[in-house]
């Protein structure tokens, strides 16, 4: 059964398109506008209303609250204060990772976690002798992200204090009579907050945003240009640029961390005592140094783009449509390196960037070749290995 979000009502009244995605089982507009860059340029330049709501939500609450999600969370969450979120990732026991999401910690026993796919029977399957309870909130529970540099101005003229939020910082707020959490966050990688609103006061909710964002250029935006701005941001999309363990056949489709660019989440173990789940793998992994690859940018030579179209007798595009799929990466000699996951052509960075899999000895600013089509043959074109993310305003964080 397809199902609609508490938003519906005002995402299929904007939707001018027709167009509609499944995520989770929901509707969600593939776009708005004829053109979903109009929709991208909103996000980098005024702000933009995505609807979040089919993400999967879960309440987890009890005195053993924080000891169950620091044996199941690989990033610490004991370094996460009351108030604040961690972006996180857990792992299963050969260290490949499950899944990737954020988790709140509303009080010293309560958390919020958010994910793509979903976990509360494996969540509950973990949770032994501890006291600990678990409740699915994701229907309960609706999500408006508003992001965009205007999106603080926008949300401090309904929620007082809102621009003293820190980053991944929360706070609770009371818009349009609705008891609202605001959270500043988001996918998109620029200054941004999602809005987590009882599902029964949705519309009135974002009624109010978008009567505080008139005259400001702020659209709602589809998951087209939502794929555009985390490609920018070198945000991971899961059954893109990694895939979950619990589903792959093979290892050769299972990442650890260190190879998906989340060891950071880590850069502590040596000094952390917990015992989680994949510890072990980790450290044996970080100890010999067997991480297969790593993933980063990619910035694609615009010179040698064009040539190669003017040699075919064609116009070089600068196609900003997200390609969410595998493009092998070669070296000079031929030999396959990797390959991308995920390519576009930034209108920010006026680039054609990707997310790709190369060998670790590939430092950013190392050549390799890209392979892409051009009149049904493969061409092999330059790129430059970059660090992420590509585009990272300081706004996002400041």
């Amino acid at each position: 059964m397809i199902r609609t979000t508490p938003f519906h009502e005002r995402t299929s009244a904007a939707n001018e398109t027709g167009l509609w995605e499944h995520w989770s089982g929901y509707l969600v507009a593939q776009k708005y506008q004829l053109s979903e860059k109009f929709e991208y340029f909103a996000i980098r330049n005024s702000a933009g209303l995505f609807d979040s709501s089919p993400l999967f939500k879960y309440r987890i609450s009890g005195p053993d609250a924080e000891a169950f999600l620091a044996g199941v969370l690989a990033r610490d969450i004991r370094t996460c204060a009351v108030g604040h979120g961690q972006y996180t990732a857990w792992l299963d026991d050969a260290g490949f990772v499950v899944e990737d999401g954020v988790v709140f910690r509303k009080a010293a026993d309560e958390y919020l976690m958010t994910c793509a796919e979903p976990n509360l029977a494996w969540l509950e399957g973990l949770a032994g002798r501890h006291r600990v309870s678990f409740e699915d909130v994701s229907e309960a529970s609706a999500v408006l992200a508003i992001q965009g540099p205007k999106s603080r101005e926008i949300l401090s003229s309904l929620a007082p204090g809102v621009e003293q939020v820190p980053y991944f910082g929360l706070l609770d707020a009371t818009i349009a009579g609705a008891p609202v959490t605001i959270s500043r966050t988001g996918y998109t990688g620029d200054l941004g907050y999602e809005l987590w609103i009882p599902s029964d006061r949705a519309v009135a909710v974002w009624d109010a945003v978008e009567k505080a964002s008139a005259g400001r250029g702020v659209v709602p935006f589809g998951m087209t240009a939502l794929y555009m701005a985390r490609i920018e941001a070198g945000l991971l999309l899961l059954d893109v640029d990694f895939a979950s363990s619990r589903y792959a056949w093979t290892n050769a489709t299972r990442s650890t961390l260190p190879e998906v660019g989340l060891g950071w989440m880590v850069r502590g173990l040596a000094g952390d005592d917990r015992t989680f789940i994949g510890r072990a793998a980790l450290e044996r992994e970080l100890r010999d140094r067997t991480s297969r690859w790593k993933l980063t940018g990619l910035v694609l030579d615009w010179r040698d783009y064009d040539r190669h179209y003017d040699d075919a007798g064609l116009i070089p595009p600068k196609d900003h449509t997200p390609l969410q799929d595998e493009y092998y990466v070669y070296d000079d000699a031929g030999t396959q390196l990797g390959y991308a996951t995920s390519l576009m052509y930034s209108p920010m960075l006026q680039r054609h960037i990707a997310l790709a899999r190369v060998p670790l000895d590939h430092a950013p600013g190392s050549t390799v070749k890209l392979e892409l089509p051009i009149n049904h043959r493969y061409e092999y074109f330059d790129a430059a290995v970059a660090r992420l993310p590509l585009y990272n305003p300081e706004r996002r964080t400041a």
